[in-house]
């Protein structure tokens, strides 16, 4: 895809030309804040402090994605320039959106690769390769995709296209846990970005033109464990509720109640 470098070089024109024209550096006061370890709910919730820094996928928990910085306005945009740019390892398609925490841009590429960059010099720090296996690119829909990560407390949290959950130190990008969120024998994929909520990383999936069921997950961020799942369309009304909430769902919704379910 002709148009993959340029999408690169605009990220930095765009995101570090506003830390420039701010004079804002990397939070280099501890080595855990330089890597976004600090991002918490509070930091999350109350963002509209901190507009330099663009914390979870559309910068809020209300997902706005409005950003509150003023100095780069319809009266100056013409004099960004290139302040650097990062050259990707392929030409598929890009759709992430970085995060930025205090100085560190953190983002996703086609197949699922994880990349930290000094946001003000462009410098790589880490990157991560999950290795999803090519062959998975005909389970997508709509190519190999990856639409960014989630931060919090020290970690950085990947879906990848092959349906792994996967933390990764935010110092080094090395895995702290990895997790298998689907059957393989089925046409799942993941290609959206974590959410984290109060210590829980929430991952769906794609694949209903596929024809799997889909549903929607939350594993512990610290250890990995998967703390709940809810299905969001019913399942086989011959089986079992797979958990007590999918009970009460059926009960109270008009979709679970009309004949495409128990």
């Amino acid at each position: 895809m002709p148009g993959s470098r340029a999408w690169a070089i605009l990220l930095a024109l765009v995101l570090v030309g506003r830390y420039r024209k701010l004079s804002i550096s990397p939070n280099t006061s501890s080595k855990a804040d330089a890597f976004g370890a600090n991002v918490t709910a509070s930091r999350i919730t109350d963002a509209e402090h901190e507009p330099r820094n663009w914390f979870t996928h559309g910068r809020t928990y209300s997902e706005q994605r409005f950003s509150l910085l003023k100095q780069i306005n319809d009266t100056n945009a013409n004099q960004l320039g290139l302040t650097w740019y990062y050259d990707l390892d392929t030409n598929r398609a890009q759709e992430a959106t970085p995060l930025i925490v205090d100085g560190v841009m953190y983002f996703t590429t086609a197949w699922s690769k994880v990349i930290a960059l000094n946001a003000v010099t462009g410098a790589r720090l880490w990157s991560y390769d999950p290795e999803v296996p090519h062959a998975w690119d005909v389970t997508a829909c709509c190519d190999v995709v990856n639409r960014g990560v989630a931060l919090w407390k020290g970690k950085v949290f990947l879906g990848a296209l092959d349906g792994r959950l996967v933390a990764l130190d935010a110092a080094t990008g090395k895995p702290a846990w990895v997790k298998l969120t689907i059957d393989p024998a089925f046409r799942y994929t993941i290609t959206g970005a974590p959410r984290v909520v109060k210590g829980k990383v929430i991952i769906g999936n794609g694949g209903a033109e596929m024809g799997v069921r889909g549903y929607v997950s939350a594993y512990d961020s610290d250890s990995g464990n998967m703390v709940w799942r809810f299905y969001t369309v019913p399942g086989d009304p011959s089986k079992p509720f797979e958990s007590p909430i999918l009970e009460k769902a059926a009960k109270n919704s008009l979709l679970w109640n009309a004949g495409f379910g128990r």
